[in-house]
């Protein structure tokens, strides 16, 4: 049996034919089209499903399901999607809509969450029973995998780790609330502190670096200054190291997973970042002489959405 897997995002539609073992057999895309309404999306979806299938040299009767990872989340009891900013979905019956192209079974959870189940089984926490992927992009999301299984709790809403509260009366975040995590943890944050380092030192390294244009400022700009020893990004970057570590404690703390995996464009600065968590990790953990998660880096990038979403029906 083979599993089709389809990736979600604001700008394409990924699609892949999916192996038991988690490999990708045939995978394609075409442009989101969010313009056009849901409705075109999820048509574009089963046409791409269809297409991998056949080009991948199987038939639709050796499809045991069909997994879509989406930038939002799903009401598990209705079928029902009930926001998604990026797609500009309200209230989509997506579970429905897909009845009209096939008998399938059809699976669909986050796009971070399918991201950690992707690396349970064939990325780096392969292997592993309980795993925990958090994703340090615009913002911090995450995925938790227990007893090999995608966690999401009772109303699907489990894994969004990037909006626990880490500073009490913090900065406010666009979900509405207070010193969420991923104010301070995501790589908007590190942006935000490199522009501000511009605004207030128009001297620095970084205002050069960016040529003036602190609207250019990226967190790669940031961390590649950080890397070569640059006083002023070193700062912004060890500030974020703390910020990112005290939420992976909580991680740690309310799940105690075998693996953490950091993924998203952050997780790009690489041994850089890597090395910098696991030596500040150990002064943060409750339990001192205990084992605790070992912190790596996500091996899969772009193909990680389509390997997790075809694995939910797994």
């Amino acid at each position: 049996m083979i599993y089709i897997g389809i990736d979600v995002g604001g700008m394409s539609i990924k699609a892949g034919a999916v192996d038991e073992n988690g490999n990708i057999l045939y995978k394609q895309s075409c442009p989101t089209g969010v313009e056009r309404g849901y409705a075109a999306m999820i048509q574009d979806m089963a046409r791409l499903g269809a297409e991998v299938v056949e080009k991948s040299g199987h038939t639709m009767d050796e499809v045991k399901s069909i997994g879509v990872g989406i930038p939002g989340i799903m009401d598990q009891r209705t079928g029902i999607v009930p926001f998604c900013t990026n797609l500009a979905w309200h209230d989509v019956p997506i579970l429905r809509e897909f009845r009209r192209y096939t008998d399938l079974p059809v699976y669909v959870d986050n796009d971070a969450t399918v991201a950690g189940l992707a690396e349970s089984v064939k990325g780096v926490s392969a292997g592993t029973k309980s795993s925990v992927f958090v994703t340090l992009g615009t913002g911090v999301g995450g995925g938790v995998i227990m007893d090999g299984k995608v966690f999401s709790g009772s109303h699907g809403v489990a894994s969004e780790i990037g909006h626990m509260v880490t500073v009490a009366g913090g900065h406010l975040c666009t979900c509405g609330k207070r010193g969420c995590w991923e104010r301070y943890a995501s790589a908007s944050a590190i942006i935000r502190a490199g522009r501000l380092l511009c605004a207030e030192k128009p001297g620095c390294a970084l205002m050069d670096a960016v040529r003036g244009d602190i609207r250019a400022v990226t967190a790669k700009a940031v961390l590649d200054l950080a890397q070569t020893g640059d006083e002023d990004c070193t700062r912004i970057f060890e500030d974020y190291v703390y910020h990112l570590v005290v939420g992976l404690t909580n991680l740690i703390n309310i799940y105690d997973p075998e693996v953490i995996v950091l993924g998203g464009g952050v997780s790009h600065a690489g041994d850089f970042l890597l090395n910098a968590v696991r030596a500040l990790l150990p002064k943060y953990v409750f339990f001192k002489s205990m084992p605790y998660a070992r912190v790596e880096l996500a091996t899969l990038t772009n193909d990680a959405g389509i390997i997790g979403a075809a694995m939910l029906g797994r």
